[in-house]
């Protein structure tokens, strides 16, 4: 006898002539002919060694062994088919894709999501995150989320959040190198940047005080530190290392929570901000998740 088990097959076969007593019925229910099933059926108890079934003259029934191996057999061919139910269940939900950057599934969408979930249980969400999407984004997403201009996205997509900027640090450092009643105050403190190509495409310190009409001079002497991403912009500030600049609805929770606080007069530029873009071909998921963004932005004070 070979130590080898037999191949998997066997299992649904020898379950089958068991549930039903009766090769010829196993093998109407499993679209094969009586010999082949009985033929089967030797080879495993050959396999194994055993007896798994005595023949009998209106059907078969289970030996001793033949019950030992159906209780293991039928067990792993149940969660087997339970498993099978799992992936097509799995292959057959609805996914709705996400394009945004970091700052906006991070700081935004993430603490929301659970809203969506609860909302649409049935839809699965990939969220894809870059530094900036490039050109053509709308073929490679259900909704895409971008930050730009009303000249830009005005005809393709709605303002879902208009760009609104506040001053930001802890309490820690406000104490500690506050207060900053008057911009120019700021202008002397120590300063967190988000890097961005010349001009920015939002605002800058440097657009921030030009509001003011203050010049402020190089950084140099003043610590100034400057990140890629407005996730380490903000984790910065959290960490007490300078004052930083927040934008409405991304820093919200944390300014409501007291983790941070505004540190000077807000701004905003009514025609930039994020937008929500819907695909080229709209779908009944990619407008259940912008029916829910335009709701949650809704809500942002």
């Amino acid at each position: 006898m070979s130590d080898r088990p037999p191949e998997l097959g066997w299992m649904r076969l020898f379950v089958e002539v068991a549930r039903l007593g009766s090769f010829s019925a196993s093998a109407t229910l499993l679209g094969l002919t009586q010999p082949a099933v009985s033929y089967q059926i030797r080879r495993l108890e050959q396999q194994f060694g055993v007896g798994l079934l005595r023949r009998q003259h209106r059907g078969v029934e289970l030996t001793a062994e033949g019950e030992r191996l159906l209780e293991v057999a039928a067990r792993a061919v149940g969660d087997i088919d339970a498993l099978a139910r799992s992936f097509r269940a799995e292959a057959q939900r609805p996914v709705v894709r996400l394009r945004t950057d970091y700052a906006f599934s991070a700081l935004w969408l993430i603490p929301r999501m659970d809203g969506f979930r609860r909302l649409h249980p049935e839809t699965d969400i990939q969220i894809v995150a870059t530094q900036r999407l490039a050109a053509g984004f709308r073929d490679e997403a259900d909704v895409a989320v971008v930050f730009g201009t009303r000249a830009e996205f005005d005809a393709v997509g709605t303002l879902l959040l208009p760009e609104r900027v506040v001053p930001v640090c802890t309490r820690g450092f406000l104490d500690r190198n506050g207060p900053f009643d008057d911009p120019r105050q700021l202008a002397g403190s120590r300063l967190i940047h988000l890097d961005a190509p010349l001009p920015s495409p939002w605002f800058d310190w440097r657009t921030y005080f030009a509001e003011f009409s203050i010049l402020r001079d190089a950084p140099a002497g003043r610590g100034d530190i400057s990140f890629n991403t407005y996730s380490l912009v903000v984790q910065s500030a959290l960490s007490e290392q300078g004052v930083a600049l927040g934008w409405k609805g991304l820093v919200d929770t944390l300014l409501s929570a007291g983790m941070l606080l505004e540190a000077g007069p807000s701004l905003d530029a009514a025609d930039r901000g994020y937008w929500l873009v819907p695909p080229r071909s709209a779908s009944a998921q990619s407008e259940k998740l912008s029916t829910w963004l335009m709701n949650e932005a809704g809500k942002v004070g």
